[in-house]
């Protein structure tokens, strides 16, 4: 028994403390050796006793467990004892307490706990450690077991405006995650219990003071004081989000702005080159940005003759200054476009990013200001030719009324009453010229059903009065549905053309008019063609002019082909003449048939 006593690897002792206050080993096995640095002769000699064997200060920790174990039962205690090296050691001491004859005996085994203590303080160590870490990081930590906070640092106290950890710990996980995040929270949680790993979420939060925010949040299995728990990362992206969402609708708004715009605009990078262009770009100039990204603009849209002034507007552009500029530029099409070009140079922390380039294209304008001068030009000459060709029949009347008055005058006053009625009709008739131009312009277009057979035939009636209208003879051919358009424009057209077939018939012999109409569905084409006299082929440009005579037999205003002209355009169709000297003119008109639909 002794042996087996002697190999058991524990100290298993018996202290005996008497009543005259005599304490001392009364048995201590070999392994004393080991675990106290001393041997067993040496504790049971009575000159160390239990008090000279335990560390100063765990000494109050033994006594009071010591104290409150009542006789016969099992006093245990952990501490530290002083050995000869100074090394610290740690033993777990279980005994029993007994009384024998006015003796207390203890009798128990000491273990080595050194070890286990030591694990112990380094796990500390680390817990603290890692405490001391997770305060020092810019993110929310906390530790929940059982759906209530353990641990969280300051950030996270912070995070989520509690006055105090304490006041965060408190308060139940589920009342902290927003309705929206909650089912997606509680499936997270789940899985990381059985030990999934998930990736990180997006999820929004409540706070203390009641506000939302937008947080990432990271989750993990944790033992935490050695029980299984959660760790979790949470990180605040509300003015991340928020920011983001800023961006995208400044974007939004930019790229609206950008690509609904009516004007045509090209986005170039700082090098010149094409990164973007918008909707109203494309349409002016005919280019997709499959065709012009990553390359130059000049190349594609500047002439030839301005291809210095285009690399010198980039160049100004470049160079800090806003650039507004008339100018043209081409289409896709090679057809040139005038444009006013605005030049924006794109600035980021005093460097140039970019080249915003704005064209308003002013081709219309254009268009109408070169109109604007012609007609300025024809109302200078209209004004002028008015005030001549109507006080040139009156003065003829005035003057055949003094000859008529004169004493010595013999003459017939019928002759001078025919004359005069002769300059009253040809004034007349100016007058319906002038007056037909006017309502021409400002009338609106009138679109009803045209017989147009019928519109010629009472043409050629209308005018039999003429001074060789028995000479002209016509024909008229229509085929095709019937035609709409404006039946007043329409009969003024017809009613010059009769007239100048007839005022410039041939001087001897039958001059013969032609009137073919073919219409369809949407067009009809009249050709007026006549065996006249014929215009020289150097005035054949010059006829739909205004006032203009074509030779000295014109007795008319000058304003027929002019009206017929305009009245035509404003039917949204075109005139077109052809004419051979001596042999005849043909009058091709083309309009639009705008048949109810």
């Amino acid at each position: 028994m002794q042996h087996l006593l002697d190999l058991i690897p524990a100290v298993i002792f018996e202290y005996t403390a008497t009543a005259g206050g005599r304490a001392r080993f009364t048995y201590i096995n070999p392994y004393c050796r080991e675990l106290l640095g001393r041997t067993s002769e040496n504790l049971m000699s009575g000159d160390i006793r239990m008090e000279d064997l335990i560390h100063a200060e765990d000494w109050p920790s033994f006594r009071q467990a010591n104290n409150a174990a009542a006789p016969g039962t099992k006093v245990q205690w952990e501490g530290r004892i002083l050995v000869p090296s100074g090394e610290e050691q740690w033993i777990e001491m279980v005994a029993s307490r007994e009384v024998q004859h006015q003796a207390i005996v203890w009798r128990g085994l000491m273990n080595d706990i050194t070890l286990r203590k030591k694990l112990e303080q380094k796990q500390r160590d680390a817990e603290n450690q890692y405490r001391d870490l997770l305060e020092s990081v810019p993110l929310g930590v906390g530790i929940h077991r059982d759906g209530r906070l353990i641990y969280a640092n300051r950030h996270a106290v912070d995070m989520m405006a509690a006055q105090s950890i304490e006041e965060l710990l408190a308060t139940p996980i589920i009342e902290l995650i927003h309705p929206v995040s909650q089912a997606l929270a509680i499936e997270r949680i789940e899985r990381v219990s059985r030990g999934e790993v998930v990736p990180m979420a997006e999820e929004k939060l409540i706070r203390l003071d009641g506000r939302v925010i937008d947080v990432e949040l990271v989750s993990k299995s944790f033992v935490f004081e050695g029980v299984p728990a959660i760790q979790i990362l949470v990180k605040d992206i509300t003015q991340q989000k928020q920011a983001a969402a800023s961006i995208r609708k400044a974007n939004t708004m930019f790229t609206q702005l950008f690509q609904n715009s009516p004007l045509a605009i090209v986005l170039l990078d700082a090098d010149g080159n094409i990164t973007q262009i918008n909707y109203g770009f494309q349409q002016l100039f005919g280019y997709t940005i499959e065709e012009l990204r990553g390359k130059g603009l000049n190349a594609f849209i500047v002439p030839k003759e301005l291809e210095s002034e285009g690399d010198e507007i980039n160049t100004v552009i470049s160079g800090y200054q806003v650039v507004r500029l008339e100018t043209t530029r081409l289409r896709k099409d090679g057809h040139p476009v005038s444009v006013i070009l605005y030049g924006l140079p794109v600035r980021l922390e005093d460097e140039t990013i970019g080249i915003f380039g704005v064209y308003v294209d002013i081709t219309d304008i254009r268009h109408m200001e070169e109109e604007l001068k012609t007609r300025n030009a024809e109302l200078d000459n209209f004004v002028y030719k008015v005030s001549h060709d109507l006080r040139a029949p009156l003065t003829s009347v005035l003057g055949l009324v003094h000859l008529s008055q004169m004493p010595e005058n013999t003459d017939s006053p019928l002759d001078y009453l025919k004359r005069i009625g002769a300059q009253v009709k040809q004034l007349d008739a100016f007058i319906s010229d002038v007056l037909s131009h006017s309502k021409n312009l400002k009338m609106e277009v009138k679109i009803g059903l045209i017989q147009v057979e019928d519109m010629i035939n009472k043409a050629f009636a209308d005018l039999n009065y003429l001074e060789g209208a028995s000479q002209v003879t016509h024909t008229v051919v229509h085929t095709g549905p019937p035609l709409y358009s404006d039946p007043w424009r329409l009969s003024e057209v017809v009613r010059n053309l009769v007239s100048n077939s007839i005022k410039y018939r041939k001087p001897s012999g039958t001059t013969h008019v032609d009137v073919q109409i073919v219409t369809t569905e949407f067009h009809c084409t009249i050709v007026f063609r006549d065996t006249g006299l014929g215009i020289e082929a150097d005035k054949v440009p010059m006829i739909f002019e205004m006032f203009y005579r074509a030779n000295n037999r014109a007795t008319g205003s000058g304003l027929g082909l002019y009206i017929a002209k305009n009245a035509v355009e404003r039917l949204r169709g075109r005139i077109e003449v052809a004419s051979v000297w001596q042999e005849g003119t043909t009058f091709t008109i083309h309009i639009p048939n705008q048949l109810p639909r």
